[in-house]
């Protein structure tokens, strides 16, 4: 998640522990401790996409954080013991542990066994979702008004985390009402991803691929009976195969579960993770290889420009929400937009 919506975590978990005992400090404090553990974007670790694939790694690994937190604590104990080791312990590894189990909850995907096991990724919350965010701000802000307001960072942090547990039920409801359409083109065996479009749970992007074909579908909870609009895109298995044995294409395909596009850009062939933005507006784009006539050369991975997105996006996006507008074609969200079969 964003890093307000951290802080905010962090800082009510802290008020609802020690808000009695150390007043508007604790807010502070667990705000601080909220952010720690997205300190590792500052880590060079050498290419791009290892610097895609490693953020939400070691830093957010429960391996690291829950021995970490005991040390922590101490110091904190040290510093102000007027609040017991046991309760420093108790908000510090709340504080911690949570951080990264709410960022699993996304699409990025968050490695919390590191070194062990593959990222965790729910997809149910978009990264910026305000009202996940809103209950814990208004918590904090009756806290700093009036303190020690710990009834008011407490239900804030209840109504934060039944919002979390409804992404879960209405991407199920999502998933369930998809599949049919999905099985009438053949794609019921595909791998399948669902998860909300930017900033709520209402409306919701469903992406199913196989190794040549991909569909996408915008559908959300106001769209009634309406029928749904499933969008098409070629894939490239060529191109996949010929960068499968390059370490830094295996570490992309297992950070994103497969859910890449590779495209030849002259002669550079790169690969999009699609789960993240939308058609024709990925955020994350890498060069993985060169061609020539004696075959493919890895190059140190690069990662191309962010694309633009289209000005009246939001506008759109709102339209299709309320359900103003029943059919959104994703590529038009993008600058220019882009043709595919919509």
């Amino acid at each position: 998640m964003d890093s307000i919506t951290q802080a905010a975590l962090g800082a009510s978990i802290a008020g609802a522990v020690a808000g009695k005992t150390l007043g508007r400090s604790a807010l502070l404090t667990g705000a601080l401790l909220g952010t720690l553990p997205d300190l590792d974007v500052v880590i060079d670790y050498g290419s791009a996409v290892a610097n895609f694939t490693q953020h939400r790694g070691f830093s957010h690994s429960l391996f690291i954080l829950i021995p970490l937190s005991f040390l922590i604590s101490w110091g904190l104990w040290r510093w102000k013991p007027q609040l017991s080791y046991q309760r420093w312990l108790a908000l510090v590894g709340l504080i911690l542990v949570t951080h990264p189990l709410l960022d699993a909850f996304t699409t990025y995907g968050t490695q919390l066994f590191w070194p062990l096991g593959d990222p965790v990724a729910l997809n149910s919350i978009f990264i910026i979702d305000p009202l996940y965010t809103l209950p814990l701000l208004a918590g904090c802000l009756v806290f700093l008004i009036r303190p020690p307001a710990t009834n008011a960072v407490a239900s804030g942090l209840v109504l934060s985390t039944l919002y979390l547990g409804w992404t879960l039920v209405a991407q199920q409801w999502i998933t369930d009402r998809v599949q049919p359409a999905l099985a009438e083109v053949g794609m019921n065996e595909a791998s399948l991803l669902v998860q909300p479009m930017p900033f709520n749970t209402i409306l919701w992007r469903v992406t199913a691929i196989t190794d040549e074909h991909r569909v996408e579908i915008v559908t959300g909870f106001l769209d009634g009976s309406d029928e749904l609009n499933l969008e098409h895109f070629p894939r490239r298995p060529d191109l996949a195969q010929s960068v499968a044995s390059l370490p830094e294409a295996r570490r992309l395909e297992w950070f994103t579960r497969g859910f890449l596009d590779y495209r030849l850009a002259g002669n550079q062939i790169t690969a999009t993770d699609i789960r993240l933005g939308i058609p024709g507006a990925h955020p994350f784009t890498f060069i993985l290889a060169e061609t020539s006539e004696s075959g493919v050369t890895p190059i140190p991975s690069g990662r191309l420009p962010r694309p633009s997105v289209n000005r009246d996006a939001l506008p759109l996006l709102w339209s299709r929400l309320t359900g103003r507008t029943p059919v959104l074609c994703l590529a038009t969200l993008s600058a220019p937009p882009q043709g595919h079969g919509c």
